[in-house]
C-alpha cells in the first residue's frame, strides 16, 4: 500500500524548510511568490493533503471553535439559534475548524458555568449566541480568547458582533401597517434589556414618531421577563385587561411572542386579522404553520452563523485588536395575519374589549 505523502516530503522535494511549507498551506506570513508557486506545485504533484495535526502543530492552535448559548435558547420550541449554529457549523468546515457546542445557565457561576473547553484551553476562539451573563464574557476576555457575539452586544466590551438589523425590521413592520391604513399600532415585547429587543422597540417608536402618531401607553405591553410563547400569551392578556381599547395592529418582539399572543386572542374570540392585525419577527418555521400564517420579519439566521465564523477566523488571525460590527439585512414577509384597517374592525375590537 502506497504511503501517504507528508509535509516533510513536500519540504524535501521543494527544497524549503518545514515552516515555509506550513506558511504556504495556512496562507500566513511572508513567502515569495516564486517559492509559494514551487511549494504549491509540489503539493499538487505529490497529492499532499495536510492533516489536522500537521496544521495545528504548525499554527500552535487547537483547531476548535467554541459555541456558547444558554440552555433555554437551544430547544425545540426556540429554533432561532439552531439555524445560526448550523450556519456556523458549515462555514467552520470551510476553514478546517471543528465547532464545540455547549450550553450554560443564564446566571453565571464561576464553579459550574465555565465550559470544559475553556478550562482545558481547547479552543482558538468563541462564538456566543444570544444573551449570556456579562460575567462569563468577561471571564473569556480575561483568557485573551477571541470572541464574536451573535445577536447580542454589551457596553464596554470590545468584541466583534454579528447582529440582524433589528431597528430596520420594525421600521418595515410599521411601514407595512401604515400602508394598510393602521394608525393605532401596538408593541408587544419582553426583556427590553436585551439589546436586540430594545432596538426593535426603538424602530417601532421612532417610525410612529416620524409618522406624526402619538403612541399611547396602553398600546405597549413590554413588562414580560422573556420573549417566549408564554410571555406573548401573558402580554396579550395584559392588553385585554388594561381597561383600554385594543390598537388596530400589534407588532410582537419576535415570532414566539406573536404566536403566544395569537393563541390568547383566539381563546378570547378575537380574530386575526379581522379584528386586529399581528406581525412577528424572526420568520421561524412555525410562523408559517399557525392559523393564520404570520406576517413577519425574515432574518437570515444561517447567514448570521456563517458571518460569525468568518469574523472569528479573521480575529484569530489578526488578534483581539480586530473588531468588526456587522448587521445582517432583514426583509418583510407578508402573510395572512395582517389586513387593511377598516371601520368594521374597530367596531369588533370595541365589542371584545
Amino acid at each position: 500500500m502506497k504511503q501517504r505523502p507528508t509535509i516533510k516530503d513536500v519540504a524535501k522535494r521543494a527544497k524549503v524548510s518545514l515552516s515555509t511549507v506550513s506558511l504556504v498551506i495556512n496562507n500566513k506570513g511572508y513567502v515569495s511568490q516564486s517559492t509559494r508557486e514551487k511549494v504549491e506545485r509540489v503539493i499538487r504533484e505529490l497529492g499532499y493533503h495536510p492533516t489536522r495535526s500537521a496544521r495545528d502543530l504548525a499554527l500552535r492552535k487547537s483547531g476548535n471553535i467554541g459555541f456558547i448559548l444558554t440552555n433555554d435558547h437551544f430547544t425545540q420550541s426556540e429554533p432561532f439559534y439552531t439555524k445560526i449554529f448550523l450556519g456556523a457549523e458549515f462555514e467552520a468546515q470551510k476553514h478546517d475548524y471543528y465547532i464545540l457546542l455547549t450550553t450554560v445557565e443564564k446566571k453565571f457561576d464561576s464553579l459550574n458555568s465555565i465550559p470544559r473547553f475553556l478550562k482545558e484551553q481547547n479552543v482558538d476562539g468563541v462564538l456566543i449566541a444570544g444573551q449570556v451573563s456579562i460575567e462569563l464574557i468577561a471571564y473569556i476576555s480575561s483568557m485573551n480568547i477571541p470572541i464574536v457575539l451573535i445577536d447580542y452586544d454589551v457596553e464596554n466590551h470590545k468584541h466583534s458582533t454579528v447582529l440582524m438589523n433589528n431597528y430596520r425590521g420594525t421600521q418595515l413592520a410599521v411601514e407595512h401597517l401604515l400602508e394598510l391604513g393602521h394608525k393605532e399600532i401596538g408593541f408587544l415585547g419582553g426583556d427590553l434589556d436585551h439589546p436586540s429587543i430594545y432596538q426593535r422597540y426603538l424602530g417601532y417608536k421612532d417610525s410612529l414618531d416620524n409618522a406624526g402618531i402619538i403612541i399611547k401607553d396602553s398600546w405597549i405591553s413590554a413588562k414580560e421577563p422573556d420573549t417566549k410563547q408564554q410571555d406573548g400569551y401573558n402580554a396579550a392578556r395584559a392588553f385585554l385587561n388594561n381597561g383600554e381599547s385594543l390598537p388596530t395592529a400589534i407588532i410582537a418582539a419576535n415570532d414566539a411572542m406573536a404566536i403566544g399572543c395569537l393563541r390568547h386572542f383566539t381563546e378570547a374570540g378575537i380574530k386575526v386579522p379581522d379584528d386586529i392585525s399581528l406581525i412577528g419577527f424572526d420568520n421561524i418555521e412555525r410562523s408559517y404553520h399557525v392559523k393564520p400564517p404570520l406576517t413577519t420579519i425574515d432574518v437570515n439566521k444561517f447567514e448570521m452563523g456563517e458571518t460569525a465564523v468568518r469574523t472569528l477566523t479573521e480575529t484569530i488571525i489578526n488578534g483581539n485588536g480586530y473588531v468588526n460590527h456587522i448587521k445582517i439585512p432583514v426583509t418583510l414577509i407578508v402573510r395572512e395575519s395582517t389586513d387593511k384597517n377598516v371601520d368594521h374592525h374597530i367596531k369588533k375590537r370595541t365589542h371584545h374589549k
